[in-house]
């Protein structure tokens, strides 16, 4: 009896995100090709999905492809070839490292900055992980 009233305690003491069984999926990257450019038509879309700014994803792909980009309006110009496969990987990639949670793998996380140390804080869990800069 002591177990479970310990046990009812803890949950409570829980964030409720922390509680949910949603399901997160990495959003599809709106991709395609146009003479050597490689142009993301819903770049915009995805950073709000995620929670972070246009300026930090546009920062991890353009060193993850090693080209120059722009944003404009809502898309993002990469200048070079790479097709939907290579750009869905390279955007997974930046989900996995700099938005899931190292711990719940949830989405509900944030950026603190501990001592010029960049670190990923978990809304659901919690846990806190450290995070290289892009």
């Amino acid at each position: 009896m002591e177990y479970e009233r310990m046990l009812d305690r803890v949950y409570m003491s829980l964030p409720k995100e922390a509680l949910t069984k949603e399901r997160f999926e990495i959003p599809r990257v709106d991709s395609f090709v146009e003479g050597t450019k490689t142009i993301i038509r819903n770049f915009s879309n995805l950073a709000k999905l995620v929670r972070r700014t246009d300026r930090e994803i546009y920062k991890f792909f353009t060193k993850e492809f090693a080209v120059p980009a722009q944003i404009s309006g809502e898309r993002l110009i990469l200048n070079g070839k790479f097709f939907g496969n290579q750009v869905q990987t390279a955007y997974e990639s930046y989900v996995k490292s700099f938005v899931l949670c190292h711990e719940c793998h949830k989405p509900d996380t944030h950026y603190v900055d501990q001592s010029g140390v960049r670190i990923l804080k978990c809304e659901a869990c919690g846990a806190i992980s450290s995070v290289k800069h892009i």
